[in-house]
C-alpha cells in the first residue's frame, strides 16, 4: 500500500525556485500547497518534472490561475504578465473518463443551459450565449477562459456545483472558451 501510494504522487513533481532560470533556493512539490509562504519567500521560476498543475499568485488557491503541464518555465511572469510570484498551488489529478459540464447564462444555474462533453473555442459562435455566469462539473477537469480561443485568464474547475462566479471572486470577469483537461497522465 506504500509502494503504491509512493509511485501514485511521484507522478506529480513540480519544482519552484526563488529566482528566474531556476536559480536560488527550491521547493519540491508533489501535491496541493495552500500557502508557500512557509517554504520561500517569493518565487519566479518552475520546473514540472511530471503531473500538472494549476499555480495561483495568492495564498489559499485564490488570485489569477495558470496551467502548467509538464516543461520548463524559466521565467513565468514575464511569460505571463504576473507582478507577484505563485503562493499556492493544485495539483490537478489523473482522470481518464468522460467529461460533462453544464454551463448556464445566470447565477444559480439560471437562465440558458447547455451540456458540453467537449471543448468549445466560443460559447458566443457554438450557443449564442453571451455570458457564462454558473457551471455544474459532472465529469472530468476543465479550464475555462475569459476569452473565445482559450485566451486571456483562467479558472480550473474539478467537478462540483458553481453557483456564482461572482462570489467566487469573478465579478468582473467573462468565461467564453472552455477546454477539458486531458493531458494530466503525460508523463514523459
Amino acid at each position: 500500500m506504500a509502494t503504491d501510494l509512493k509511485r501514485w504522487f511521484s507522478l506529480f513533481q513540480i519544482i519552484f525556485y526563488e529566482d528566474r532560470n531556476f536559480m536560488g533556493r527550491h521547493y519540491e512539490c508533489m501535491s496541493d500547497c495552500a500557502d508557500m509562504h512557509s517554504y520561500m519567500s517569493r518565487c519566479h521560476s518552475c520546473r514540472v518534472e511530471s503531473g500538472c498543475f494549476m499555480v495561483y499568485d495568492r495564498p489559499n488557491y485564490m488570485g489569477n490561475q495558470y496551467f502548467f503541464r509538464r516543461g520548463e518555465y524559466g521565467d513565468y511572469m514575464s511569460m505571463m504578465g504576473w507582478r507577484d510570484s505563485i503562493r499556492s498551488c493544485r495539483m490537478i489529478p489523473m482522470y481518464r473518463g468522460s467529461y460533462r459540464m453544464r454551463i448556464y447564462e445566470r447565477e444559480n444555474f439560471g437562465g440558458q443551459m447547455y451540456e458540453m462533453m467537449d471543448d468549445c473555442d466560443s460559447i458566443m459562435d457554438r450557443y449564442r450565449m453571451s455570458d457564462c455566469m454558473s457551471c455544474h462539473v459532472m465529469d472530468g477537469h476543465w479550464l475555462m477562459y475569459e476569452h473565445p480561443h482559450y485566451r486571456g485568464r483562467m479558472m480550473y474547475m474539478r467537478p462540483g456545483e458553481y453557483r456564482s462566479f461572482r462570489e467566487m471572486g469573478y465579478g468582473g470577469m467573462r468565461f467564453m472558451s472552455m477546454r477539458r483537461i486531458m493531458d494530466s497522465c503525460i508523463l514523459n
